[in-house]
């Protein structure tokens, strides 16, 4: 984000060196995020083309976890990017199957359309609303991390008892935390509370692709698909 070039006159040392650091920041995180984005997209594609099967639940949960540990463990060296990387690429590949289901429904293209452009809108939707009013959404921390938990589990009672009600509203619970996740994480990067943007590329993702996942039921559900 440019600031006028009066304005950083203005500022002490420090802020402008935190003012270089920010825009540094939110740089490269949406630069790595358009990257790791496109990257999962292949390996979803491929995983369509291929008409590969979905790798399970617990496999998922163990490479995610494992993957995710491995992000944080070397966010701080060049192997964190690469970690990143494998992170999302192994996403997509999980989410290749679970897009071709739909994609074999007589609207599947449709609905898979409709998910992704809701995404896309209420990502940009929101990442302009937090840079733009530079409001601090940092109070939604602990509310978005229990709220979060408590939905993971939710949604694996519902798998594991076969619950469609409880799915759909894990679903749509989900839908509402991605959405204050990335109001957060914006905002903790304009604010300086997250200065790794591998992380924060991380952050954002995640909620990217739950946010897709979880329309993805919920057009499938109201077009009665699901």
């Amino acid at each position: 984000m440019n600031y006028p070039r009066t304005q950083a006159i203005a500022l002490p040392h420090g802020g402008t060196e935190s003012v270089l650091t920010t825009n540094k920041v939110i740089r490269n995180t949406y630069l790595l995020l358009s990257m790791t984005l496109l990257f999962a997209a292949v390996t979803a594609a491929a995983a369509v083309a291929m008409k590969l099967p979905h790798p399970g639940l617990i496999l998922t949960l163990v490479g995610y976890f494992g993957l995710l540990f491995a992000v944080h463990k070397l966010k701080d060296s060049g192997w964190g990017i690469l970690s990143v990387f494998a992170l999302t690429g192994f996403m997509g590949f999980t989410l290749g199957p679970v897009i071709s289901r739909y994609l074999g429904l007589p609207n599947g293209g449709e609905i898979v359309m409709q998910a992704m452009g809701g995404t896309a809108a209420i990502f940009v939707g929101l990442s302009a609303y937090a840079v733009t009013t530079k409001k601090d959404f940092s109070f939604m921390g602990g509310f978005l991390m229990v709220g979060i938990l408590l939905a993971f589990l939710a949604s694996l009672a519902a798998i594991f008892f076969e619950i469609p009600a409880l799915s759909l509203t894990v679903s749509a619970t989900f839908v509402l935390l991605m959405s204050g996740l990335i109001l957060f994480e914006t905002s903790n990067i304009i604010h300086g509370g997250e200065t790794n943007y591998v992380l924060a590329t991380v952050t954002l993702f995640v909620s990217i692709f739950n946010l897709f996942t979880s329309l993805l039921h919920l057009l499938g559900f109201m077009n009665g698909d699901d």
